[in-house]
């Protein structure tokens, strides 16, 4: 901060988060606008904000740069994986994981079923948007005509595809809230397996019991066939051609370097589609730049497959440095500041500080409107919390998780409840009381928090984390 600077009011930060908000909200639903336009004419007013407090320009440029570079690994990492996935729907990886997620379909399990595709689907690509907007428009035709309320559908889909995003190493969620947290993402996702697991078993167990209520034993999967079908007709489907999602994952968990594992990962992919999909040698390089392209005359794989590549993550990084930038000038005019005093006095344990960083993360969904905006301010604000009291940053990463990526789909005007509410044709507050992971997540989160149950502190010494 310059030395003739001072720190805003109160009054002046919530003002300036109603303008931000304003901005946010009337882009998404009045103009239609894409939420990084949104984002970058914010930063001219948090400069204006900036210089009012008494910043220079050349200071608020820094904060801007700043917080970009200590987001750049994320920027990088999703060039790789929006290689990896065009090159693994190329070499018919991902074509695979869903077949032989199909496979598991009956009606009286079909609930479980949809949570558990979806979780494998969003687990594969790192994208709950892409899994929704694939593998769940699926099953959300086909609970239909099962006559499964749709709400209950939507919470299943939501609920498979979030558990996987967040322990997805391809994820950008999952990836940024490392990040911000500045640990390791391995580290990270097996910080968030302490609730993920038992979240999922619950949520698991709730959808087969409600299943068994609603799913009439008979009903017709003609649906389902028509797909594995297609998926058969299309792609060689086979054990060995998950070798790569099983090489991938494995170097991942033995905690290689990220950039360069998944950027073998999409090389893998691309020798698989030579070999195994007959794809030509520069059709197949050009997956992983452009993604893959098939017109199998089934618009259910039209629309899952057509995607990945690298152009597919550029308007998630523009959006991402976008954010960067603003989270970093929002921490150099001390905004962040502001808001941590006025929590500092409440977070004085575990699990006052883990509510907060909950809280904290909704709060960010709710203003910002966008889930990366969420797991980009959430550290900052509560970070220097975790280190007084002496807490692991993969405490504070796996609590931003629970508390902006799974109530990211809660808010009817952020990105998440604008996309999941349109791509599954139910309404945001319709399928919010199925979000029955989410729910579950946060409740875990927070009784871990007051318990001490998988808090760890730095001065333990050789525990596992």
């Amino acid at each position: 901060m310059s030395s003739q600077a001072r720190l805003p009011k109160l009054t002046e930060v919530a003002l300036f988060f109603v303008i931000f908000l304003a901005i946010i909200f009337s882009f998404i639903m009045f103009f239609e606008l894409p939420i990084q336009l949104a984002l970058f004419i914010s930063w001219f007013i948090i400069i204006g904000f900036g210089l009012k407090l008494g910043h220079k320009y050349d200071d608020l440029q820094g904060a801007i740069t700043n917080g970009i570079y200590n987001g750049l690994e994320a920027v990088l990492i999703l060039i790789s994986v929006g290689a990896l996935i065009g090159s693994w729907i190329a070499g018919g990886v991902v074509p695979s994981l869903i077949y032989y997620g199909l496979e598991v379909i009956h009606p009286s399990i079909f609930l479980l079923a949809t949570l558990i595709i979806c979780a494998i689907t969003s687990l594969a690509t790192g994208t709950s948007w892409g899994t929704a907007g694939t593998a769940g428009i699926a099953m959300m035709g086909i609970g239909n005509a099962l006559g499964i309320p749709l709400p209950m559908v939507a919470g299943a889909v939501l609920s498979g595809s979030y558990f996987g995003d967040k322990l997805s190493p391809l994820s950008d969620s999952t990836v940024l809230a490392a990040s911000m947290a500045k640990v390791n993402v391995i580290s990270h996702i097996r910080s968030m397996m302490y609730v993920s697991v038992p979240t999922f078993i619950i949520t698991a167990v709730l959808f087969t019991f409600a299943g068994f209520i609603y799913v009439d034993g008979n009903a017709d999967l003609s649906q389902t066939e028509n797909v594995m079908n297609a998926l058969k007709a299309n792609f060689n489907i086979a054990w060995y051609i998950l070798v790569p999602a099983v090489v991938v994952i494995g170097l991942l968990v033995m905690k290689k370097p990220s950039i360069p594992t998944i950027s073998l990962g999409a090389l893998f992919g691309i020798i698989w589609a030579i070999i195994f999909q007959g794809m030509s040698p520069v059709t197949a390089i050009n997956t992983a730049y452009a993604g893959f392209s098939v017109d199998s005359g089934v618009d259910f794989i039209d629309n899952l497959l057509n995607r990945g590549g690298i152009t597919s993550m550029l308007d998630i990084v523009l959006l991402i440095v976008l954010g960067l930038g603003f989270g970093g000038m929002l921490n150099h005019i001390g905004a962040l500041q502001v808001i941590v005093n006025r929590f500092e006095k409440f977070m004085t344990n575990a699990g006052r500080l883990t509510a907060s960083t909950v809280f904290v993360g909704f709060l960010g969904n709710l203003i910002g409107c966008a889930m990366y905006v969420s797991l980009i301010l959430t550290p900052k604000v509560v970070e220097n919390r975790y280190d007084d009291l002496d807490i692991d940053r993969t405490v504070l990463s796996r609590n931003t998780e629970s508390g902006s990526t799974l109530t990211s789909g809660m808010v009817p005007w952020s990105d998440n409840g604008i996309y999941m509410s349109a791509v599954l044709g139910v309404s945001t507050l319709s399928y919010l009381p199925f979000m029955w992971l989410s729910f579950i997540s946060i409740i875990i989160t927070v009784v871990y928090g007051y318990t001490g149950k998988f808090i760890w502190y730095n001065s333990e010494k050789g525990e596992a984390k």
